[in-house]
């Protein structure tokens, strides 16, 4: 079926309904996060094989601190355990991972943890796999404008500089193409301050299904809803 599908060259995903699935199943919340983590994996593999090229997922907010610490440190513990795991992933799928996010709130092991998979897969020709951790597509924005300001200041920029290309190149997603389809799960109909920037042109898709329990087939439920879209940009359609 992928094979008469239009694949969208790149898919963010908000990883939505976790704790709601668990509690469903009246099991704690960090079961739910456990569960989402091995979704994430077999989404991984299954977006590359359908032709997709880059993956984005929304793991951690800058949001999400203000969540019960005991579920802040079950993620983190999870976060810590992942990293190993996407490495040896990566190793197998020669996965190309970035973590996008502003990192210093993390802890210092998470940071090395992310670093040395960001160094051993930036050469991998596989997905182009990114997770945001501790992500917000505002606090992006203002990071960008002020690391533009102090080029300003410093005079390596001028303002007739600043353009869209140029503020693109100050972003935590620089290098990579906006996303073509976003996708939330659980039924919730927002973007949740998530690649503000960069979804100005996306199309958009939500299903009831809860993260843990999204499969292909929810994913090609996904793609060929984006095939039926008339995408246009400034009033033109986009050529197939």
């Amino acid at each position: 079926m992928s094979d008469e599908l239009k694949m969208p060259r790149h898919v963010a995903i908000i990883l939505d309904g976790n704790g709601r699935w668990a509690k469903a199943k009246g099991m704690p919340r960090n079961y739910g996060h456990i569960q989402g983590a091995k979704t994430v994996e077999v989404i991984c593999e299954e977006a590359y094989r359908m032709g997709i090229q880059y993956l984005t997922v929304y793991a951690f907010s800058t949001e999400n601190w203000n969540r019960p610490q005991d579920e802040v440190d079950a993620l983190m513990k999870l976060l810590r355990n992942y990293m190993k795991t996407c490495l040896q992933t990566a190793k197998k799928n020669r996965m190309c991972v970035r973590v996008l996010g502003e990192k210093s709130r993390l802890d210092e092991d998470i940071r090395t943890r992310i670093a040395e998979l960001e160094e051993a897969t930036k050469d991998n020709d596989g997905l182009h796999f990114q997770i945001a951790i501790n992500y917000g597509g505002r606090d992006e924005i203002v990071r960008a404008a002020k690391k533009m300001a102090e080029k300003i200041a410093d005079g390596q920029m001028t303002p007739a500089q600043v353009t869209e290309e140029s503020l693109n190149g100050f972003l935590d997603t620089a290098g990579i193409p906006d996303p073509d389809l976003l996708i939330r799960t659980c039924n919730e109909q927002r973007i949740s301050n998530f690649l503000l920037w960069q979804l100005a042109y996306t199309e958009f898709y939500f299903t009831p299904v809860p993260w843990p329990d999204f499969t292909k087939e929810e994913l090609l439920k996904a793609v060929e809803a984006y095939n039926h879209r008339d995408r246009r940009f400034g009033g033109l359609k986009e050529e197939k």
